[in-house]
């Protein structure tokens, strides 16, 4: 024992010493630094400068003078450094003081919400009253008046609640059964004479030869041509108002245009626009949603979803998510979370160009069919007339009947595809599979509506394909375009397809 006590305290008088050495070092080494080097450095210079000729003074100068900067540089953002490093220290330490001060003034507050509630429960009692899950065990409440107050949807269930006791179906009278050249005429004189609106018939034509080519339809135009009140006065003639939503700039995605669970509160933020698609799926006639102002937000970016299904030929997958799960209490027609969006719904877009709003992508053109409304149309002693009772089926059957009955001659088609060769060879534009497949669809329709077949044709070749020029590099393309003013005058003659060359007229004027 004596032994390791004579070790042990050898050994610690030998870690002290060395601890003491190491201070004694790092001390010396602070002083021979920042003393007795710089001593020593001001001794040699001393000692080299008896030496030193003119030019030797001049560099020992301003070499100095670098130095002196660089070691004053070095200085002060070690202090900048230090500075800050203090200041981040201190705020670190008030925030966690702050975080300590919260957390102790949620807990105060929770404390006081339970002291609250028992003060109402004393309350209620000495006034007789009972809390609603009482009631129901006491006096057998309906259980579905309370799961509607829990429910995650309020507007929805508004509708399961409009339409609970209804007959949806459609009933159509002999009157109702008409051509699509009769409904053409009559609504032109229905919105004549019952809302004191004018359209030419061209132009109401593209918009039935439109509800048959797309689900999407893009008005666009200068203010004051009538684009929102078209679908508006649409929705009247067929005896089922239109919905108007109003595009916000700020959509950024579907969740700004259909609304959004909320975690915190369980509840649904339901929109108009979510209102109006749920109420379609109790519906059988036609129904029009107007996207109002629709490019005041990127389109591609909050309709991507339904530019997607609306493509889909089978109309059960038209499907919009709206939550993960289904729960008790949620509207009748959210299946697993989805609804299911009927075939009888069209989308109206209204769009403006100006400063205030973004260009439409081709990617938006391309699946929607536009029409442009640039002219006012002419006043007209239009007979008083009726709305009409249609249903989704006839107008449907309409549709196929105006394809079978007026399909595209072989002429046109043969000078359609020279010129789709042309423009393809020359420009780098092409039809595509999916333009010619709404080629083949608006063109009859257009004609069933009291139209002819080269003026649907050209109609479609304006909107669809020309109208991709604007963005090439025209100054480099005059050539071209007065070569395709002459095929266009050669496969369809000189007083035809008008639209398409006063388009390109405009293209070259701008050259």
């Amino acid at each position: 024992m004596v032994e390791f006590a004579r070790y042990y305290i050898n050994f610690i008088r030998e870690v002290l010493n060395n601890v003491g050495e190491f201070f004694r070092r790092l001390f010396q080494a602070f002083a021979d630094f920042f003393f007795n080097d710089i001593i020593r450095y001001v001794q040699n210079f001393v000692a080299a400068s008896g030496t030193f000729n003119l030019l030797d003074w001049v560099i020992a100068f301003f070499v100095t003078l670098i130095n002196a900067a660089f070691l004053g540089f070095i200085l002060l953002r070690l202090g900048l450094f230090i500075k800050r490093y203090f200041k981040f220290v201190k705020r670190e330490v008030e925030k966690d003081d702050l975080l300590e001060e919260i957390a102790l003034l949620n807990l105060k507050t929770a404390e006081l919400v339970e002291e609250k509630n028992k003060i109402l429960s004393l309350k209620m009692s000495d006034l007789g009253l009972i809390p609603d899950a009482a009631k129901r065990d006491l006096f057998g409440m309906d259980e579905e008046e309370d799961e509607k107050k829990a429910s995650r949807f309020v507007k929805l269930l508004a509708v399961d609640e409009k339409y609970k006791n209804q007959i949806t179906s459609i009933q159509m009278s002999p009157d109702d059964m008409i051509s699509l050249r009769d409904m053409t005429l009559r609504f032109i004189n229905y919105a004549a004479s019952q809302m004191g609106l004018f359209y030419d018939e061209a132009i109401i034509s593209a918009f039935f030869a439109g509800m048959a080519t797309s689900k999407l339809m893009i008005l666009e135009g200068i203010s004051g041509t009538g684009k929102t009140s078209l679908p508006y006065a649409m929705g009247k003639f067929f005896q089922n108002d239109a919905a108007i939503i109003s595009v916000q700039p700020s959509w950024r995605d579907r969740a700004e245009m259909i609304g959004y669970l909320n975690e915190f509160t369980k509840k649904f933020n339901e929109t108009d626009f979510l209102k109006a698609i749920y109420e379609t799926t109790y519906r059988e006639d036609i129904n029009f949603i107007v996207l109002d102002e629709m490019n005041l937000a990127r389109v591609e970016y909050y309709f991507a979803e339904f530019l997607s299904f609306l493509e889909m030929p089978d109309v059960t997958e038209w499907k919009v998510d709206i939550v993960p799960d289904s729960q008790a209490g949620d509207p009748v027609n959210i299946k697993t979370g989805k609804i299911l969006l009927p075939g009888n719904v069209w989308f109206v877009g209204t769009a403006n160009k100006d400063d205030s709003t973004f260009g439409i992508t081709d990617k938006v053109y391309d699946r929607a069919t536009p029409l442009e409304m640039n002219v006012k149309a002419n006043y007209i002693d239009a007979p008083k007339t009726k709305p009409v009772t249609v249903s989704l089926d006839y107008l449907n059957r309409l549709f196929g009947r105006a394809q079978e009955e007026h399909p595209i001659s072989t002429k046109t088609l043969d000078a359609l595809v020279k010129l789709d060769e042309f423009i393809t060879q020359n420009f780098r534009i092409t039809f595509g599979n999916r333009i010619m497949k709404q080629i083949r669809v608006f063109v009859p329709v257009y004609v069933a509506c009291g139209q002819n077949e080269v003026d649907g044709l050209d109609y479609m070749v304006t909107h669809k394909i020309l109208r991709k020029f604007e963005s090439l590099n025209l100054p480099f393309l005059r050539d071209e375009l007065n070569d395709l003013v002459k095929l266009i005058e050669k496969l369809f003659g000189k007083k035809q397809f008008n639209m398409s060359l006063a388009f390109i007229q405009r293209l070259l004027k701008q050259i």
